[in-house]
């Protein structure tokens, strides 16, 4: 089921992307537009519209293209999170490939057009960032479900592309802040959390009418599950095989990137350890001899043994809230097939 809900999706993006291309004003540069096609289809999980219909189901919906259009608008809004988070990390990579903003500032290098081709990747990138998040909404809006239905969940929708943003800026706040666990674990909350399992779960419930109590019963299973799906991101983002998650285990520990695993870390450190990680942790410069000592640390620290725990433990309680939550069985099933895949994905 889940290879071909992705190939629905896939199917109407392309079909959505391809209806904006007359939109397009006449003598504008077509880069942006088919960069963005490439960047939407190629590549993803897919993992937030899954979810998104899971949610339609669990409230006792039958399967309808409606649903499957709505699901896949919170792709786009993906794409939006994903080529902004980039600009602001720095990060040069992303599903394997450039990212938005140096495939454009490659453009104009080669290009040799006037100007610093650096502030033309990352001002593009913004903007074609931006286009997302129109389309995003453009392609909820026009999903072809009840209207009613579609503003009631579409106050879920604002409210997650709120939470991801405050989240961002969270992030940014805590990257100059105490770098404690505390406020790295608000930061996964609100920043990828929420709108990667619960807010998707409950749009897809909203959308068909769900109950309160089953929007509620999202919160419970959702919270802890996007918590351990972005906890092993984490993970992934250091001790990751960058050829499997398309990333580089460079970006994070370069960036000074506050997680939950390097404030375990610095928690738990001596002296000689701090020493070093004070003088590794967040350098630019950083390379792959450097990260292997910084993963030394993570490790002789048992900082990546905590993580690994810690995902264990909100696994366990998010499916222990889904053995209770009032859903179909079949729904159910998927859904824990679901949250098995996301915290044990290798990418």
């Amino acid at each position: 089921m889940t290879v071909e809900l992705r190939d629905r999706f896939d199917a109407a993006l392309a079909s959505f992307i391809d209806r904006q291309d007359p939109q397009w004003p006449d003598g504008a540069p077509r880069g942006v537009t088919n960069t963005l096609r490439r960047f939407v289809l190629d590549g993803g999980k897919r993992i937030r519209p899954t979810f998104c219909y899971w949610g339609w189901r669990a409230a006792g919906a039958d399967d309808a293209e409606g649903v499957i259009i709505a699901a896949a608008a919170l792709e786009l809004f993906h794409a939006f999170a994903l080529i902004h988070d980039d600009i602001i990390d720095g990060s040069d990579l992303r599903r394997g490939q450039p990212s938005m903003h140096e495939l454009f500032a490659d453009l104009h290098a080669r290009s040799a057009w006037r100007g610093d081709h650096h502030a033309f990747g990352l001002h593009t990138a913004l903007l074609c960032g931006d286009l997302c998040a129109a389309w995003a909404d453009k392609m909820f809006h026009e999903c072809g479900l009840s209207p009613g239905r579609i503003h009631q969940a579409y106050g879920m929708f604002a409210q997650m592309r709120t939470e991801v943003i405050a989240g961002q800026y969270l992030d940014l706040v805590s990257s100059v802040g105490d770098g404690s666990v505390a406020s790295a674990l608000t930061v996964i909350r609100m920043k990828a959390a929420r709108y990667t399992v619960t807010r998707p779960l409950q749009i897809g419930a909203q959308l068909a009418g769900a109950s309160s109590q089953l929007c509620k019963a999202f919160i419970e299973f959702g919270d802890p599950l996007g918590d351990a799906f972005q906890l092993r991101d984490d993970v992934l983002g250091v001790f990751g095989d960058p050829a499997v998650t398309g990333k580089s285990v460079l970006d994070d520990l370069r960036e000074g990137k506050p997680t939950v695993m390097m404030a375990l870390a610095r928690g738990a450190a001596d002296r000689a350890q701090s020493a070093r990680l004070a003088a590794l942790f967040g350098n630019p410069d950083l390379d792959e001899s450097g990260a292997q000592e910084l993963r030394a640390i993570i490790v002789d620290t048992r900082a990546l043994e905590k993580i690994e725990q810690m995902i264990r433990v909100r696994a366990d309680a998010a499916m222990a809230a889904l053995a209770e939550a009032p859903l179909p069985e079949t729904t159910r099933k998927e859904l824990s097939v679901l949250a098995n895949a996301a915290v044990e994905r290798q990418l």
